[in-house]
């Protein structure tokens, strides 16, 4: 059994969060353009780096990979216009800092307009607090999380169709993936959320489906640094477990899902709401089972969680205090439970 779990999307790492992993039987931690990683100058610096893994290291944590540069950094790249060259000069100077320090995965989006959802404190199970999106709505209303931390700021003044997100992805894979490959990092792209076919924001949304993740893969080329971040929610959105299993079955057993984001909803698009795991499209046990069958053997991180009583917010708040809660607990106690089962029973239902 290879397949572990990591305490996952630290926006901001502190004494409280190394004590709820700690806590929690976790050792070690993935972070999420974390708010300790100052970059002034466009990338993130070696020393600055070097800092938080040894911060973590003190606490007992290893740092098994960060996600998403600051959004400042990036969003000239992902909509194809004038300074995109410098942006990536930047991303490269961070790959090389990253490797610097023994940092060795970078995860990424490819959403001019970041994740939408069009209510992020709705009612769930019990009355806790979910997010929810439907895309008639959003198309009325606008995007409930546009004040999160890595929404842009800088909305496309053109449209931006189809064969441009093609075009822009494919200009930053061509830039990126000969320095990844050679510094042994891999770059791991998290699917668009939420999957629609339609624009938000001026943007077209090309990640949308399984087969789109497959031809994702196909144009970076056969590149080893090439790896799916495989965000399950994100996919359940698409179609539900079927969904989910035609990537574990595509990608991931060609050995490019380089980590997991654990997360169900209830529903697909065009409307879905966030739920706790067991209650949504897809049984957790069996799509873990499937990854462990796939030949997975990378990390599990928690994702999206609701807010219980007791907890600050919905997972738009960022702060420690809000990221330390009750259902994010009860979500890493979850995955634990089905990782102890698959380690010692014969497997899980097919």
């Amino acid at each position: 059994m290879t397949i572990r779990l990591a305490m996952g999307h630290v926006d901001e790492y502190d004494a409280a969060v190394g004590r709820f992993a700690r806590q929690l039987g976790l050792r070690t931690v993935q972070l999420h353009c974390p708010a300790n990683l100052p970059a002034p100058d466009g990338y993130w610096r070696t020393e600055d780096l070097a800092r938080l893994r040894d911060r973590c290291a003190a606490d007992g944590l290893s740092i098994e990979g960060l996600e998403n540069v600051p959004v400042e950094h990036f969003w000239r790249i992902q909509q194809g216009v004038p300074g995109r060259d410098e942006q990536i000069e930047n991303y490269l100077i961070t790959i090389r800092n990253l490797a610097q320090v023994g940092i060795f995965l970078l995860g990424y989006n490819f959403l001019p307009t970041f994740v939408w959802r069009t209510d992020m404190n709705a009612v769930g199970r019990g009355g806790a607090r979910i997010t929810n999106f439907d895309l008639e709505r959003a198309l009325a209303v606008g995007n409930a999380l546009a004040g999160y931390k890595l929404t842009t700021r800088h909305l496309p003044t053109q449209p931006l169709t189809a064969d441009d997100m093609w075009s822009n992805y494919q200009y930053f894979l061509d830039a990126v993936l000969p320095t990844a490959e050679q510094l042994g990092v891999q770059l791991a792209l998290h699917p668009d959320d939420p999957p629609v076919d339609t624009p938000l924001g001026g943007a077209q949304r090309i990640f949308t489906s399984p087969a789109s993740l497959v031809e994702a893969f196909k144009r970076a080329n056969g590149s080893p640094s090439w790896m799916l971040n495989f965000c399950i929610g994100t996919v359940s959105e698409m179609g539900g477990e079927p969904a989910v299993n035609e990537v574990i079955d595509t990608l991931g057993s060609a050995g490019r899902v380089a980590y997991v984001h654990f997360r169900d909803v209830q529903g697909t698009v065009p409307r879905f709401q966030e739920c706790f795991l067991g209650e949504g499209n897809l049984n957790p046990a069996r799509v873990i089972a499937r990854l462990q069958r796939a030949g997975f053997n990378g990390f599990l991180i928690d994702d999206h969680v609701p807010a219980m009583d007791g907890d600050l917010d919905t997972w738009g708040d960022t702060s420690p205090s809000a990221y330390c809660s009750r259902a994010r607990a009860h979500a890493i106690g979850y995955l634990q439970g089905i990782l102890n089962t698959l380690e010692t029973t014969e497997g899980l239902p097919q």
